[in-house]
C-alpha cells in the first residue's frame, strides 16, 4: 500500500473482519455463471480476492483476482471456465497475507490427479503441520493454512481421493468449511465442532453447496439442510452420498454468524439470521432499558437488532445514521485532521432526527473502542440529548482463532477497561452490553450448543502458540490483477 494511502477498513476497524464465503455447484451446464452470483451475494463474507475453478470432466480450469467480484470477473473470463461443475471462493485473509498467490479456490496436481479446494475456517495447527512437512522437503506455493490439506492427501499414500482426503483431515484441528473438487466429484465438508456455517441446496437436478442460504436465493435454488458438524458430502453423477468419517466433537457453532456475520435473509445453522437478530434486541431491552425518545442503529449490521430492541421498548426506531456503500477501501490524504474525517466518509446523522432527543444507539459489538467515539461525538454534534450505547453482544475481551480476525487482546477495549472506564471514553450518559447468558438465551436451542470463546476464552479446540512474526512473507510478491492457471 502507497504510504500516503489510508486504509478504511484499518482506519475504521471497529467490527470483527468477516472470514470467507464459498460456493459449489454440481450438475448444471452454467456451473461457472451460477458460482459467479452465488459468490456475489456471498461479497460480505470477503473482498480481498475472489476465484472460481470448474471442471468438464477432463480438464480443471481456473480464474481468480485481487478485489471483489464484479471487479474480478468479466463474461469472458465466465465463459472460459466450462463445466457443469464448479466451486468458487470470496476471501478475507485470516491466515496468508493478502496476495493473488494466495486468493482460492487453491488448485494443484498431485498423484491423486488434479485437487482444488476452497475454504471457510482457520486451521489451528496448520503452522505446526506446515513446518513438519517443509522439514521433510516439501515446497509450499502459498501462505494459506488450507494448503497443507492437500500436501496431506499427497502425502497419504492412499490412491482413492476421498481416502486420502478423509486421512489429512484427520491430521489438522480447528474451523473449516471446505469444498473440494476434482475432475468429477465435489466433496463438501464441514469440521466435527461445526465452526462455520455450509448448507445444501438444489436447483433443478443440480446441487449446490454454500456458506449461506442466500447464496441459494439469487440463483433461485431450494434450501435442503445443513451440512451437518462432522459430515463429509461426495457429490457426484451418482447424486450425494454422506459420510461421518470423523471421532465426535461437542458442538460449538460461531454465535458472531447470528449478531454479525451473515446476512440477515440468511438460514443458518438451521435458523433465521434475521429472526435471531430480533430475537438478540428484544433480549436486550428486557435486559438492559432506557428512557429515551427513539431508538437508532448502527448501520448495517445492527438494523435488526434496534428493531427488536425497539420493538420490545415500545420506543419508536428511527434511522438517524445513513451509511454509504459508496467508499473505496483506501483515501489518499496523510494529514491527521482529513484521517479523523475517515468515519465521516462511513457514516452520516440524519440532524433532524436526533437534535434534542434522547437516544438508545444499539450496535453489534465494539472492538477497539475508536470509531464508535468518533462516531458518539457526530450525534453530539447533531445535538442529541442523551446517548445510551447498547450492544447486543457481551463484550468481546479474546481473539478467534477459528476464522475470525478480533483484534489481539491488548487492543480490544473492554479487555482492557472496565464498563464504566468504555462509557468515559465514548463520552455516553449509559452503556450496556447483553450478558452471556442472556445472549444464550436469545439464540439458543436444546439441540444447538455455540463457541463462545471470544467472550470468555474458554476455546472448545486447542491451537499453535501465535507467532506474529511468521507472517513475514519475505518469499511472496504481489502479482497482475487476474492468473488463469
Amino acid at each position: 500500500m502507497n504510504s500516503k494511502e489510508i486504509s478504511l477498513i484499518d482506519e475504521e476497524n471497529y467490527r470483527p473482519r468477516e472470514e470467507c464465503g464459498i460456493f459449489g455447484i454440481y450438475g448444471n451446464p452454467f456451473a461457472a455463471n451460477l458460482t459467479y452470483l452465488g459468490l456475489y451475494s456471498l461479497q460480505h463474507r470477503g473482498q480481498e480476492s475472489a476465484g472460481i475453478a470448474s471442471s468438464d470432466g477432463e480438464h480443471i480450469f481456473r480464474y481468480a483476482g485481487m478485489g471483489e467480484v464484479n471487479d474480478v470477473f468479466s463474461q469472458e473470463h465466465i465463459d472460459n471456465l466450462p463445466g457443469k461443475m464448479a466451486i468458487g471462493h470470496n476471501r478475507y485473509s485470516t491466515t496468508g497475507s493478502s496476495y493473488l498467490r494466495n486468493a482460492q479456490p487453491f488448485r494443484a496436481s498431485s498423484i491423486l490427479g488434479p485437487i482444488v479446494l476452497a475454504h471457510n475456517g482457520n486451521l489451528t495447527n496448520a503452522g505446526s503441520v506446515r513446518h513438519d512437512l517443509e522439514k521433510q522437503g516439501q515446497i509450499f506455493q502459498t501462505t494459506i493454512d488450507s494448503e497443507v490439506i492437500v500436501h496431506l492427501m499427497a502425502k497419504s499414500g492412499e490412491r482413492d481421493f476421498q481416502t486420502a482426503l478423509i486421512a489429512s483431515l484427520r491430521q489438522v484441528r480447528g474451523a473449516y468449511s471446505l469444498l473440494v473438487m476434482n475432475r468429477d466429484k465435489i466433496y463438501a465438508v464441514r469440521d466435527p465442532y461445526g465452526f462455520r456455517p455450509l448448507a445444501l441446496g438444489k436447483i433443478e437436478d443440480a446441487w449446490v453447496v454454500a456458506s449461506e442460504t442466500c447464496a441459494f436465493d439469487i440463483i433461485g435454488a431450494k434450501y435442503e439442510r445443513d451440512v451437518k458438524p462432522g459430515e463429509l458430502l461426495e457429490i457426484s453423477e451418482s447424486g450425494v452420498k454422506s459420510f461421518f468419517p470423523f471421532d465426535k466433537s461437542e458442538e460449538s457453532l460461531c454465535v458472531f454468524e447470528y449478531i454479525y456475520f451473515s446476512r440477515p435473509d440468511s438460514r443458518i445453522f438451521g435458523d433465521s439470521v434475521y429472526n435471531m437478530r430480533i430475537e438478540l434486541g428484544r433480549m436486550l431491552a428486557r435486559q438492559s432499558p432506557a428512557e429515551a425518545d427513539i431508538v437508532v442503529p448502527i448501520p448495517d449490521s445492527s438494523n435488526c437488532a434496534a428493531l427488536g430492541y425497539a420493538k420490545e421498548s415500545g420506543i419508536p426506531f428511527e434511522l438517524a445514521m445513513i451509511r454509504s456503500h459508496y467508499i473505496g477501501r483506501t483515501f489518499i490524504e496523510p494529514t491527521q485532521k482529513i484521517r479523523d474525517l475517515g468515519a465521516k466518509l462511513k457514516f452520516n446523522v440524519v440532524e433532524s432526527v436526533v437534535k434534542g432527543k434522547r437516544i438508545v444507539v444499539v450496535d453489534d459489538s465494539i472492538m477497539r473502542g475508536t470509531t464508535m467515539r468518533k462516531i458518539i461525538k457526530m450525534f453530539r454534534n447533531a445535538g442529541a440529548a442523551e446517548i445510551h450505547v447498547r450492544i447486543s453482544a457481551p463484550p468481546t475481551i479474546f481473539p478467534c482463532y477459528y476464522g475470525i480476525d478480533i483484534p489481539t487482546r491488548s487492543e480490544l477495549i473492554a479487555a482492557t477497561h472496565t464498563i464504566e472506564e468504555i462509557r468515559k471514553y465514548l463520552r455516553v450518559d449509559s452503556i450496556s452490553y447483553l450478558t452471556i447468558e442472556t445472549m444464550l438465551g436469545a439464540v439458543n436451542r436444546p439441540e444447538k450448543k455455540f463457541c463462545t470463546a471470544c467472550f470468555d476464552g474458554k476455546y472448545p479446540c486447542s491451537f499453535d502458540a501465535v507467532d506474529e512474526s511468521e507472517d513475514s512473507q519475505k518469499y511472496l510478491f504481489e502479482e497482475g490483477n487476474g492468473e488463469y492457471y
